[in-house]
C-alpha cells in the first residue's frame, strides 16, 4: 500500500483578533473578519486547536499554508506564532500577519514587507516572541478615534456600525485578495496592486 506524503507548509498566515462573542465585529477583530472571508472563499473551517490557537492547513494561492487565529488576547498572540513557526520551520519572511490599523483611514488596506509594531500590541508580541520584525503584514484601516482624549482601547474594542462596518467589510475582502496575490505572485505585485 502506498501513502502520499502531505506537502509541507511553506507559509503561515496569522489573523489577529480577540476571541469570544464580546469582541465580534469590533475594530480590533479585522484580522478575524478576514479569516472568515478566507473560510467562505475556499470552504474550510479554521477550527483545530493547537498552540493556543485555532488552526487549519489549506491550499491557498497555490501554496500549502497554515492559517492561524490565536485564541489568547491580542497582546499575547506571539506565543502561538512562535510555536507554529518552529514546528513547521517557516522563516519570518514567510509569515503574513493580518491586523487592524488605527493610523490608516477606515476601509483602506496597506501591505508592508516588514517594520515596527507601530503601537499595535499583537504585532509587538509577535516581534518580541519570534525575534524578528521581518515578516509581511496586511493592515486593515479602522480609523483613528474621533478625538485625542478618546481612550484607544475603547476605540479598537468598539463595535463597527453603519458606514464604518461597510468600509471595513470591504477592506477584509480586499485583504483576502491581497493575501492570495502575495502567495501567488509575491509581495511586490500585491503592493503595486493594493497599496
Amino acid at each position: 500500500m502506498f501513502f502520499r506524503k502531505k506537502a509541507p507548509v511553506s507559509w503561515i498566515v496569522v489573523f489577529l483578533g480577540n476571541p469570544g462573542t464580546r469582541y465580534e465585529n469590533t475594530r480590533h477583530n479585522a484580522g478575524f473578519m478576514t479569516a472568515e472571508v478566507i473560510e467562505k472563499g475556499i470552504e474550510i473551517k479554521i477550527n483545530r486547536m493547537k498552540w493556543g490557537a485555532l488552526t487549519e492547513v489549506a491550499k491557498l494561492g497555490g501554496q500549502h499554508v497554515l492559517l492561524i487565529k490565536p485564541q489568547t488576547y491580542m497582546n499575547l498572540s506571539g506565543g502561538a506564532v512562535r510555536q507554529a513557526m518552529r514546528f513547521y520551520k517557516v522563516p519570518p519572511e514567510n509569515i503574513i500577519v493580518i491586523s487592524d490599523d488605527v493610523s490608516l483611514p477606515t476601509g483602506s488596506i496597506r501591505i508592508r514587507r516588514s517594520g515596527s509594531a507601530g503601537g499595535h500590541n499583537g504585532l509587538k508580541d509577535i516581534i518580541a516572541k519570534c525575534g524578528s520584525e521581518n515578516f509581511p503584514r496586511i493592515k486593515i484601516g479602522v480609523g483613528a478615534p474621533p478625538h485625542e482624549d478618546y481612550d484607544m482601547a475603547d476605540w479598537v474594542l468598539s463595535k463597527l456600525n453603519g458606514e464604518d462596518k461597510n468600509l471595513v467589510t470591504g477592506a477584509t475582502l480586499r485583504a483576502a485578495a491581497a493575501l492570495e496575490m502575495i502567495l501567488m505572485r509575491g509581495i511586490e505585485s500585491a503592493m503595486a496592486e493594493f497599496n
